[in-house]
């Protein structure tokens, strides 16, 4: 199945995490939104940021491996939507800048939603 997802990622306490290229990036306690696509398999991406025990690659990897809790919402689709969606989210949500869009023109993939606990 091809789509795009959201991961919603929650760290209960504030961290510092060295993230790739990116260096080291201060994350609050909170709920993080991540938009990613896997047009080849999504069900199998997605199926990888569940995974504690797995080579860094992405960005988002360096996260998922210190969440204290992961959530999924895939969006079955053949059109590739996640730039979209990264739009809608830098519209409404603070992000951190550079983080999972260095394949695209977006300001960043990944989204703090701001007073969710």
């Amino acid at each position: 199945m091809r789509g795009c997802y959201i991961l919603l990622i929650k760290l209960k306490e504030s961290k510092t995490i060295k993230v790739g290229s990116l260096g080291e990036i201060e994350f609050k306690a909170g709920f993080y939104a991540y938009i990613g696509s896997g047009m080849n398999n999504v069900l199998r991406r997605v199926e990888r940021h569940f995974k504690k025990d797995k080579k860094l690659r992405w960005h988002i990897d360096y996260l998922t491996v210190q969440a204290d809790e992961l959530y999924a919402l895939i969006i079955p689709t053949d059109v590739k939507i996640e730039c979209e969606l990264a739009k809608v989210f830098s519209a409404n949500f603070d992000c951190i800048e550079g983080f999972g869009c260095s394949d695209c023109k977006c300001k960043s993939h990944l989204f703090y939603l701001q007073g969710l606990k």
